[in-house]
């Protein structure tokens, strides 16, 4: 029901399942507060946006500003202001002064009842005395100047209407036909939810040899430099026990040999499930250590959870009835025709929902108790969206610092339930997306339309994906990509090997790599690569430091893209307070491409034609204006890709 001043589209709310579920944020993240507000007649009205704690008590109460005349669109900005749960609610209320002051302004000027808007503004200013004793002070000389009869009107209205006086009704108005919409929920979490670098890597594949898989032991000597290329999360594909029945052998081959190590998201033997470690990889001692290690050298661990099971997993006997059978009695094996993956059973949630639901949670807090703060979940759009719901939410009672990663590149409506659902953030179209257009428009969705429950990772590269435009092996390709990533996200992350330029496909027209990490071990020669310089982990040490030393960058709501003449460059900015960061980026990488970009000096926050830009990657300084010329040439002697720049505003 309408209430008696009509408050309706207010954003950001969310809803799930027919109720309102939390709007996404991080402790002292910006959240843009709008609601359309509007009265019957002429009469001024007041709009405040309210943010409330978990307990109800109130926190913050802001005026809300129209935001273009006779739009009836308010806005202002709350912000939460630590890890925890809160909510806000939009009040709207007939404001008596601003409707004496505007009326009385025309009139007395018009020396229409002149006497009778001072009479009513005195017993406006009476009745602000008497509900709010502090205000006398201040208000007190006005209503007397108000009353006295030897003054002009026009004088008289003057002192009431003084600009402190008018502030000071803004600030605490006196409230008349108040009206007061729902209460939203907003959860703010930490940092991490929002802002991270992630790499992903192999531990059987680091301190490897040709006899030898690597291990957690060999593979700790690697923490150091992941730390030093700048990056927050270190992200491990499963380490548990792995199947040994229809093992999948080199290039996803069905004829496996004994060497052949198989793919870890094959998950279970006769060595444990999903609570124990692959005894190729040490033990749960030797995995303890690394977290430990990793976290001595500022990296988290992410553990990859994947709710599928090999035909030796012990859920399989233990707890026949969470499989599918077929009609010969059999176990029906994972399916994405045409492939098939006979090394994998997935499972029923259908016939013992609860049962699951407690194994989850034990095998959650099993890893949590390790030291794991962040999980990326393989294929969750692949189980109920209400089993994510159930066990998101206990976790999160019990362990509000852990994070979810949603590896779900599926239907956009799927990836959106998933977020409201629970998962902290998701993977993203961004690994297919290329042109200046494509960029642009999924960029203004995720930053604007879905912010509110959907946090992306773009991610330039997966162990399951390489994409068609990094085949090339182009170095400036690599770099471009990466520059967008790090940039137009506060998440990215990137999977070991993208560094040294790998870009094989195991065949045409095809988006898989060749000789695959997930069926084999890789070596690879990390010193030799930076020995010769053919590697671009100092480009991607740099983007990751830039990230780190500019909030901007750190949020995902301040998205703006700006015109350019050109199609092969796309630029845009992100504003944090003063901190105010233009990316231009040339998507072509063979070509040296040149444009003017329009900047919108309203959205940058800049008022002369002319400001210094001061690039971050090579330390250049450059005279910028409202229509900057660029010229960007990946094949130049400093191989030139992308321009980031921090503009002072101070």
């Amino acid at each position: 029901m309408i209430g008696r001043i009509p408050i309706e589209d207010i954003s950001p709310v969310v809803t799930f399942g027919g109720e309102f579920v939390p709007v996404k944020a991080i402790a002292g993240e910006a959240i843009t507060i709008s609601a359309t507000v509007f009265r019957e007649g002429h009469d001024g009205l007041g709009v405040q946006a309210v943010l409330i704690d978990s307990q109800g008590s109130e926190l913050t109460r802001l005026r809300m500003h129209e935001i273009w005349p006779g739009t009836d669109r308010y806005e202002a900005i709350l912000i939460p202001p630590a890890i925890g749960d809160f909510s806000f609610f939009v009040e709207a209320f007939d404001d008596p002064f601003l409707t004496w002051h505007h009326d009385s302004e025309i009139k007395i000027h018009a020396n229409i009842d002149p006497e009778l808007c001072c009479q009513i503004g005195a017993l406006l200013f009476q009745e602000k005395i008497k509900a709010d004793g502090s205000s006398s002070v201040l208000l007190t000389p006005a209503l007397e100047a108000l009353k006295n009869k030897h003054l002009a009107p026009a004088n008289r209205f003057s002192i009431a209407a003084s600009e402190e006086i008018r502030l000071h009704f803004n600030e605490f108005p006196l409230q008349r036909l108040v009206t007061r919409s729902d209460n939203f929920p907003i959860r703010a979490d930490r940092d991490r939810s929002l802002v991270g670098a992630w790499y992903e890597f192999f531990p059987r594949s680091e301190g490897a040899t040709n006899t030898s898989s690597g291990a957690f032991a060999t593979a700790i000597n690697r923490l150091p430099d992941i730390a030093a290329m700048g990056f927050d999360v270190l992200y491990l594909p499963p380490i548990h026990p792995i199947g040994k029945t229809f093992r999948k052998g080199a290039n996803n081959s069905l004829n496996a040999t004994k060497s052949d190590p198989g793919v870890p998201w094959a998950i279970g033997s006769n060595e444990g499930g999903h609570d124990a470690i692959d005894p190729a990889l040490g033990s749960l001692q030797d995995f303890e250590k690394f977290v430990k290690a990793a976290k001595q050298v500022g990296l988290e661990i992410a553990l990859d959870f994947a709710l599928q099971v090999s035909p030796d997993h012990p859920w399989v006997k233990a707890h026949p009835n969470w499989f599918y059978h077929r009609p010969d009695g059999t176990i029906a094996y994972a399916e994405n025709p045409p492939k098939k993956y006979q090394d994998i059973y997935p499972i029923n949630f259908d016939q013992d929902f609860a049962g699951i639901v407690q194994e989850v949670l034990r095998v959650l807090r099993f890893w949590i108790a390790k030291g794991v703060t962040i999980f990326r979940v393989d294929n969750p759009h692949t189980k109920p969206v209400a089993f994510w719901q159930e066990v998101l939410a206990t976790i999160f009672n019990e362990s509000p610092e852990v994070v979810f990663l949603a590896e779900a590149f599926t239907r956009p409506a799927m990836m959106h339930a998933l977020g409201k659902a629970g998962f902290h953030q998701s993977y993203t179209y961004f690994t297919w997306r290329t042109s200046k257009q494509e960029l642009t428009s999924y960029g203004n969705e995720l930053s604007q339309s879905t912010s509110a429950y959907f946090r992306p990772n773009f991610w330039v590269n997966t162990p399951d994906i390489l994409p068609f435009h990094l085949q090339s092996g182009s170095p400036a390709m690599f770099a471009l990509r990466a520059v967008l990533a790090s940039t137009l996200s506060p998440s990215w992350g990137m999977y070991a090997g993208y560094e040294l330029f790998e870009h094989l496909p195991l065949r045409e027209g095809g988006e898989e790599y060749l000789d695959s990490e997930k069926y084999q071990i890789r070596i690879r020669d990390w010193a030799g690569a930076a020995k010769s310089g053919q590697t671009l982990a100092p480009f991607i040490t740099s983007l990751n430091q830039i990230r780190r030393e500019h909030p901007a960058l750190q949020r995902l709501r301040n998205l703006v893209f700006h015109n350019t003449g050109s199609d092969a460059i796309i630029a845009y900015s992100k504003r944090e307070g003063s901190d105010l960061i233009l990316v231009v980026v040339n998507l072509d990488p063979t070509t040296a491409q040149e444009t003017t970009v329009h900047w919108d000096m309203s959205a940058l926050g800049l008022v002369p034609d002319h400001f210094v830009a001061h690039d971050l990657l090579d330390k250049s300084v450059y005279e910028w204006q409202q229509d900057t010329f660029i010229r960007l040439d990946p094949n130049g002697p400093s191989g030139k890709v992308a321009h980031i720049a921090y503009v002072n505003l101070d």
